[in-house]
């Protein structure tokens, strides 16, 4: 495992740490589904160090021509997981909330930026950084925790945006939501 990958894999997951105390809003608490979500981001920094310690067997050799592959899907999703936190970070005027926040109605929907393309651009580049821990160290763990992180991400974005289509800008988000894809971008927008 190269190292130098590795240290931005972490890097990643310590960005993606620090996002609820340095940039997220503090009036919310940690409630228990906050930290089910947050979970796969403890784990896969964990499941990275054990596999270059050598405490995990690796599924595939390194220096193999899959390994080399592998590392280097790992480096580009670590990268773009990273720019997409700083350019989504960048669009936002006020402090975000919290995850799972029941008492943060929304004030306007943020539409420019990665938001033009994606309604949940930071929940897209969590699943990128869990993409790369696999990549980088392809075992079950990473693979399980990946899978999980899609999950609860998933979860959580659909009652974020059912609190939305709810809420005072419901006609607005509607609009929105059939112009966006959730993690990923539509290929083909709606007409109407």
């Amino acid at each position: 495992m190269n190292p130098a990958i590795l240290l931005l894999g972490l890097a990643n997951f310590a960005l993606i740490g620090a996002l609820p105390f340095c940039f997220f809003k503090k009036s919310g608490k940690f409630n228990a589904m906050w930290w089910l979500t947050a979970a796969p981001f403890f784990f896969c920094p964990g499941f990275l160090t054990a596999a270059f310690l050598g405490l995990i067997s690796p599924a595939v050799r390194p220096e193999s021509w899959l390994g080399v592959l592998l590392q280097f899907g790992s480096l580009v999703s670590s990268i773009v997981s990273i720019a997409l936190i700083f350019f989504a970070l960048g669009c936002h005027r006020i402090p975000i909330a919290l995850w799972h926040q029941v008492d943060d109605a929304p004030e306007s929907i943020v539409t420019y930026g990665p938001y033009q393309r994606v309604r949940h651009p930071f929940y897209a580049a969590f699943l990128l950084a869990c993409a790369g821990a696999f990549l980088l160290a392809p075992q079950w763990g990473p693979l399980l925790t990946l899978i999980y992180a899609l999950l609860t991400l998933n979860f959580t974005a659909a009652n974020e945006e059912r609190r939305l289509a709810g809420s005072r800008l419901g006609a607005e988000y509607q609009n929105y939501l059939r112009q966006t894809g959730r993690f990923w971008p539509r290929w083909r927008r709606s007409q109407t």
